[in-house]
């Protein structure tokens, strides 16, 4: 797994950050880990392909 070099600080109402602390703890799972897994699947799911962007662009000059 490659080294973990940078950090993303975020703010948030005090009580939700609590909550899923607790949360993550009741799985024994690292809140840290959580998150990079929310973010993978994110990305995945909302991240366009380069692909995918030259075509809708190719496809959007057929439309002119």
């Amino acid at each position: 797994m490659p080294k973990k070099d940078v950090g993303l600080r975020i703010r948030l109402n005090r009580d939700l950050r609590d909550e899923f602390v607790e949360a993550c703890k009741s799985h024994d799972l690292p809140a840290a880990q959580v998150l990079r897994g929310f973010m993978r699947e994110y990305i995945v799911k909302n991240v366009v392909s380069s692909a995918s962007r030259i075509r809708q662009r190719e496809s959007r000059g057929n439309e002119e």
